[in-house]
């Protein structure tokens, strides 16, 4: 226990050191204990009974734990209270809940705890949900050590699934004390089991155990581009809990002074869904990491430029684009005018927000290139009309008329940024009621001149 005191000391001595560089606070981790205490516990197993070399090894554990920062403990214990028979699968509690220094009183009720009754694991996972009080900082861990598997018709792999999926805690711990190997696979799927035939391997367990818990595992990210280098970087990763969903850990990529992508600190126990946001995102799932390992995490996500300008005007300061994958699906982004984004190379079609539209089918962006697209400058249409009424604007060509905007039916002036070409506005004052007083105009519009136009 020496050894794992001074391993727990300099790992957290670490890991407070290189969430300082990184600014965040570490988080508290809080440890509950679900300690079987049926009848079976005073059963021989070995040289002594298995209550008292369990509870022998986790003192010691506590101790060791005792004065180690951002580390709470609780203790819930089943089987305790009612012996059998009657079987009584109502008999667990929470007997010491996480608080500062509770170490004492945890020791103090290991110490007396006589085993008396049934093993209700699957209800003791569910109450265990509320055994952990809110908190935005907090990393849950439940080791739990049992002689047996469930009696009472619980289901213990549903009731730890449904922990971890609602982001209660991370995936259990489960030591075994001498359980019949044919029964190992039902611990499986409650969290990462150790079954200890002797008292030698359940203090090795323990200490294993513990070490996972607190292990400090770093992890780089290589955002790669088209050549498989790890190029790649600023932008925002978010790492979410495979199963909860949860948003865990939220960095902008980084490439550091030694050229690499820059080392993270993230927790081992959770398998991870990342999400990488450049324009379009690119995403990887269920990541698992290696705990006490450097561990390497490649994403393709070469990138290229894209800039929209319209040299010499300044009515498209406020002009939008709209920005899909070459499918025509989901927007991916609205850039601005005369702004430079980088996208996921590919190819894009574009919608600008001229009058007229223009749209760009199959815009190609390619690794570290700009590709650069110029606006024609537009003209302006002062429009003047003898009475408010209802108007449509349309671009005109040899042989067609299409449709590019509505006019406001309650002006009498109105001021169009348009493209340059010809166009032609069809009109009928608001109070008339014949069709025979629609009205037509056609007119051309240059770049950077003004055309006045009276409907009339």
């Amino acid at each position: 226990m020496k050894k794992l005191l001074t391993y727990i000391l300099l790992f957290l001595s670490i890991q407070v050191g290189a969430q300082e560089n990184q600014k965040p606070e570490p988080p508290t981790t809080r440890i509950l204990f679900i300690f079987d205490a049926s009848q079976s516990m005073y059963g021989t197993w070995g040289n002594n009974k298995k209550i008292n070399i369990a509870r022998k090894y986790l003192i010691q554990l506590i101790d060791s734990l005792e004065k180690s920062p951002n580390i709470q403990m609780a203790l819930r214990v089943y089987g305790h209270q009612s012996p059998v028979p009657p079987q009584d699968c109502s008999d667990t509690k929470l007997e010491i809940p996480f608080s500062d220094g509770n170490a004492s009183q945890i020791r103090q009720k290991l110490r007396y705890i006589i085993p008396k009754g049934t093993t209700p694991i699957a209800h003791s996972l569910e109450l265990a949900a509320h055994d952990f009080p809110p908190c935005d900082h907090c990393r849950n861990i439940i080791i739990l050590i049992t002689d047996g598997i469930e009696a009472c018709d619980g289901d213990p792999c549903q009731a730890s699934l449904n922990l971890q999926k609602k982001g209660i805690v991370l995936k259990p711990f489960v030591i075994g004390i001498g359980i019949d190997p044919n029964f190992e696979n039902t611990f499986e799927c409650v969290g990462s089991f150790y079954n200890t035939p002797t008292e030698e391997k359940f203090e090795k367990a323990l200490n294993v155990v513990i070490s996972r818990a607190l292990n400090a595992t770093t992890a780089q990210v290589n955002l790669l581009d088209s050549y498989g280098q790890p190029t790649e970087t600023n932008v925002n990763m978010s790492f979410f809990d495979h199963l909860s969903g949860k948003i865990k850990y939220n960095f902008i990529h980084t490439i550091n002074y030694m050229g690499n992508p820059d080392t993270l600190i993230i927790d081992p126990l959770i398998t991870y869904d990342l999400v990488v946001n450049t324009l379009p995102p690119v995403k990887k799932d269920s990541i698992k990491l290696t705990e006490g390992k450097h561990n390497m995490i490649g994403m393709y996500a070469p990138q290229g430029y894209l800039n929209i300008s319209c040299p010499g005007s300044n009515q498209y300061r406020d002009l939008k684009i709209i920005v899909r994958k070459d499918d025509g699906s989901q927007i991916i982004n609205v850039q601005e005018n005369e702004q430079t984004e980088k996208y996921i190379t590919g190819e894009y079609d574009l919608e600008i927000l001229t009058i007229p539209l223009i749209k760009l089918e199959n815009v190609k962006i390619e690794q570290s290139k700009t590709t650069s697209i110029k606006i024609p400058k537009p003209g302006i249409a002062n429009l003047s009309f003898p009475a408010p009424g209802f108007g449509s604007l349309y671009a005109e060509t040899a042989d067609t008329l299409k449709w590019v905007h509505n006019l406001n039916v309650d002006l009498l002036y109105q001021n169009l940024i348009l493209q340059p070409g010809s166009y032609r506005i069809v009109y009928r004052p608001r109070k008339s009621k014949q069709v025979i007083n629609t009205i037509t105009k056609q007119f051309t519009i240059k770049s950077g001149l003004s055309n006045s136009i009276t409907i009339y």
